[in-house]
């Protein structure tokens, strides 16, 4: 059974790219310390550098998140990893993620979003759903992205692990209402917090779908996602979250 299909009688805590109000973005240090923040998991982004490893970066860019330049499609792996992501912090695999919260008491979740959108066939579901099996973590691992084409390839290639299908509230209205989604098996809805309303969860849950929201950052959105119902809660600080909700 996969954990994310269990509902903990509250919303599951999701560090977004770790804990990343408290330490670098999608860094291991942002992973670890979203779960010693108490997180049941973490979201992360993934693709693929020059060499083929699927390397975990937000941006299609080192420049925002690192003291380099440059495409990441473009750099080798060895490229990336002398690059400094913040505080010393490298670029890190998603193999290095995977086995740094292997270890934890409880299974730590991973919302692994899909990143090829400038380039969607790249092979990265495949390289992805390799990674994973390889660690043998199909349980603790739920994919997303906001192509519905390519939440569709990772349907084909692991049936077995769930599905979420990333839009907000200022996509045309073809992606925000989802209009692809008889076309593609999904669990999950992933919108974001701007679309969160308690007729509009209930909506989704009526359709057999479970909803993460994201980026929830503020107390007063943090308790409407929970009164609203949603399954999960995907924001940069964990100890906020869980203060909000007073767990």
């Amino acid at each position: 059974m996969n954990h994310w299909l269990n509902q903990a009688g509250r919303p599951l805590i999701i560090g977004h790219r770790g804990a990343s109000a408290h330490a670098p973005e999608n860094t291991l240090a942002a992973f670890m310390l979203a779960q010693a923040q108490g997180a049941d998991g973490v979201e992360l982004d993934v693709m693929r550098c020059a060499t083929g490893e699927v390397v975990v970066i937000h941006d299609d860019t080192v420049n925002r998140t690192t003291d380099g330049e440059g495409r990441v499609r473009a750099l080798s792996l060895a490229a990336l990893r002398r690059l400094d992501a913040g505080n010393g912090e490298r670029i890190p695999t998603l193999d290095e993620v995977i086995t740094a919260t292997a270890g934890a008491p409880r299974p730590f979740l991973l919302n692994i979003e899909v990143k090829n959108y400038a380039t969607p066939f790249d092979g990265l579901e495949r390289l992805v759903v390799e990674v994973v099996r390889r660690h043998g973590c199909e349980d603790r691992v739920l994919f997303s992205s906001f192509n519905p084409l390519a939440v569709r390839r990772l349907a084909q290639l692991a049936p077995d692990i769930p599905r979420g299908i990333l839009y907000h509230h200022g996509m045309p209205v073809h992606l925000r209402e989802v209009w692809m989604a008889p076309l593609v098996p999904h669990e999950f809805r992933h919108p974001d917090i701007g679309l969160i309303t308690p007729a509009f969860v209930a909506k989704l849950k009526a359709q057999g779908k479970r909803v993460n929201t994201w980026t929830v950052n503020e107390r007063a959105d943090i308790v409407r996602a929970a009164t609203s119902g949603v399954h999960g809660i995907i924001g940069d600080s964990p100890l906020a979250i869980r203060e909000a909700l007073g767990i």
